[in-house]
């Protein structure tokens, strides 16, 4: 986000972005995607960067991991291939990013079946924040703590730049 605004626009030095992950539990890969951003934060003590870094190569190939494209494979499976965009965009380690992500395929020590992965805390996390600020779709856009409700996820580059500034200036 360093270059979105010149030093002419009135959103320059005036804006804070807050990005956070909202899952689409109606598309159930969007969960593995979102799981693997998050480990890539606790594998580079959150650093933003390499978040954004990992995001993008994401997006980049993001049909690979569209519901169609991941239907007939294991959970584990996607897993493995998100660890491997892990390893390409930000060069983690492949094997340490998939260690995060996998669910074990035994029960645990107390018979538990549903046990989850090492970052289901964090997907708790990021749901809780969700619910409690009223996002249930992606985009939401918060301008001042309230929802601008005219954004769509069908926006061009140019009508962002055209909203912010527009709300920038008032």
């Amino acid at each position: 986000m360093d270059a979105v605004f010149d030093e002419n626009s009135p959103c320059y030095g005036n804006v804070v972005f807050i990005f956070r992950q909202q899952i689409q539990p109606w598309h159930p890969s969007s969960t593995l995607a979102h799981e693997a951003g998050l480990a890539i934060l606790r594998m580079t003590d959150s650093d933003p960067r390499e978040f954004w870094r990992f995001s993008a190569i994401l997006f980049m190939r993001q049909k690979n991991f569209f519901d169609i494209s991941v239907v007939k494979e294991t959970r584990n499976a996607t897993y493995r291939r998100l660890a491997e965009v892990g390893a390409e965009s930000i060069e983690v380690d492949p094997e340490e990013m998939y260690a995060l992500l996998k669910v074990p395929e035994r029960p645990g020590k107390d018979g538990e079946l549903n046990i989850g992965n090492q970052v289901t805390g964090d997907v708790k996390l990021i749901t809780k924040m969700g619910r409690r600020t009223g996002v249930h779709v992606t985009p939401t856009v918060l301008l001042d703590g309230v929802e601008a409700t005219e954004i769509s996820s069908g926006w061009t580059k140019g009508q962002w730049l055209e909203w912010l500034e527009k709300n920038c200036s008032t």
